[in-house]
């Protein structure tokens, strides 16, 4: 059996991280933020909205659902113009709203994609000083300076998938990390974050699959962490060697990896189960490192699991149900319903918390806050007044006392920003 302080290593890590991070909480620089697991540290973000707390909006060319990245005074998200011929790349101003600069960054005839994704769905990453956006076949792989300027263009390859794409980028210090997932040619790979250059590919399993990586520290050194479609895979962000694997259930692995203490909250994505993985170890853990493992009757899972408190929270994308597992033993606390589908539309985006609270978007544009303890509190149902024909998917996104939140056409700034 690990000895205490051994089991704990990596919580400690993880609080260290965060401690660090607190002060840069503010730029919410790429998918889920800077703790990668939908946590907002800052003090004093809204937890009841409506229309009139809106501070401008900005209705956006084309369609699509990346989630905004906010590095200081600037927004970067991306869209697909004339059913995904154009990929479109924008800077936004927050003050404002206004539109900075905005790139067509690669031109043609789009590939397959699903309905529920388009050719824009893939969240971009920044360091502040330069912006990724991903675009699957779409050109690939893109770097812009944060003013707009085209540094570098790396086209990854022709992997097919008759859905589309959404991984978004990961940097790991001088590199930037890509998921393409797709059922055939599969791979993950890992880029000069300044060059483009490739520094190594690994192949992964052929399968169809959108989810985003996540870095962790284990025992000292860095692992890329990465949800698929028969499981969870570990690389290290060096070299692209495989660490480990652990088998999961039930397919598709859209949901990104949520790292809390010291677990990796997994859902699998299509119908269901979630399991928790300690992360570490050598080849097929599944035996030694997988700690709970959850049965689901669920109609579909989309969005990742958020930890608040001892609950793992997992949202139902078609029945608009909410389970909360206990986080040590995956024990199901309850399961609740939180409006009637039909008037609310489906769970898509994935949800981000702060103050205790859980944040979950309707493609109809409810945000629901909901206080996981002993049973379900929901504390707000809020809304920005969109119109009737707009679909929300991507995810709620905190940055200094202001709430940027996007459907498929229209950037809205909601709330007062904090004092610098």
């Amino acid at each position: 059996m690990l000895s205490i302080t051994h089991r704990l290593l990596p919580l400690f890590l993880i609080v260290a991280c965060a401690c660090r991070v607190q002060s840069a909480d503010r730029d919410w620089s790429g998918w889920r933020g800077p703790l990668q697991n939908g946590h907002a540290t800052e003090q004093g973000l809204p937890v009841k909205w409506g229309p009139e707390s809106v501070v401008w909006k900005t209705p956006l060319p084309g369609r699509g659902q990346s989630s905004p990245v906010v590095s200081g005074d600037r927004l970067f998200l991306t869209s697909a113009l004339e059913d995904g011929r154009q990929r479109v790349v924008m800077g936004i101003d927050r003050r404002n709203g206004s539109v900075l600069w905005s790139h067509v960054a690669w031109t043609g005839e789009p590939e397959k994609s699903h309905g529920m994704n388009g050719w824009a769905s893939a969240t971009c990453v920044t360091d502040g000083a330069r912006v990724y956006a991903f675009f699957g076949r779409g050109g690939g792989l893109f770097c812009y300076s944060v003013d707009g300027q085209l540094l570098w263009n790396k086209d990854l390859g022709r992997f097919e998938g008759p859905w589309g794409t959404a991984a978004g980028p990961l940097l790991v210090r001088d590199m930037v990390i890509q998921n393409c997932d797709a059922d055939a040619d599969a791979f993950i790979v890992g880029l000069d974050k300044t060059t483009g250059e490739e520094i190594w590919r690994t192949k992964r399993e052929d399968a169809r699959g959108w989810s985003t990586p996540i870095l962790i520290n284990v025992d000292g050194h860095d692992e890329v962490v990465v949800n698929g479609h028969h499981g969870v895979r570990a690389y290290d962000p060096q070299t692209g060697k495989e660490l480990w694997f652990c088998k999961g259930f039930s397919g598709r692995g859209t949901p990104t990896v949520t790292p809390a203490g010291d677990l990796l909250h997994v859902l699998c994505g299509l119908r269901g189960d979630t399991y928790a993985v300690r992360p570490g170890g050598s080849g097929d853990v599944t035996d030694t490192h997988m700690v709970w493992h959850s049965p689901r009757n669920s109609s579909r899972d989309l969005p990742s699991p958020i930890v608040v408190g001892g609950n793992s929270l997992v949202m139902d994308m078609r029945r608009a149900t909410l389970t909360a597992y206990d986080v040590t033993s995956g024990e199901e606390k309850w399961r609740r319903r939180v409006a009637e589908a039909a008037t609310i539309g489906q769970f898509c985006a994935t949800p981000v918390t702060w103050d205790g609270v859980a944040f979950f978007v309707s493609e109809k544009g409810q945000v629901f806050a909901i206080k996981p303890g002993a049973d379900m509190e929901i504390v707000a149902v809020n809304q920005v007044g969109s119109h009737a024909d707009e679909i929300f998917r991507a995810s709620i996104t905190p940055s200094s006392g202001q709430l940027f939140l996007r459907s498929d056409r229209v950037l809205y700034c909601i709330g007062a920003r904090a004092k610098q």
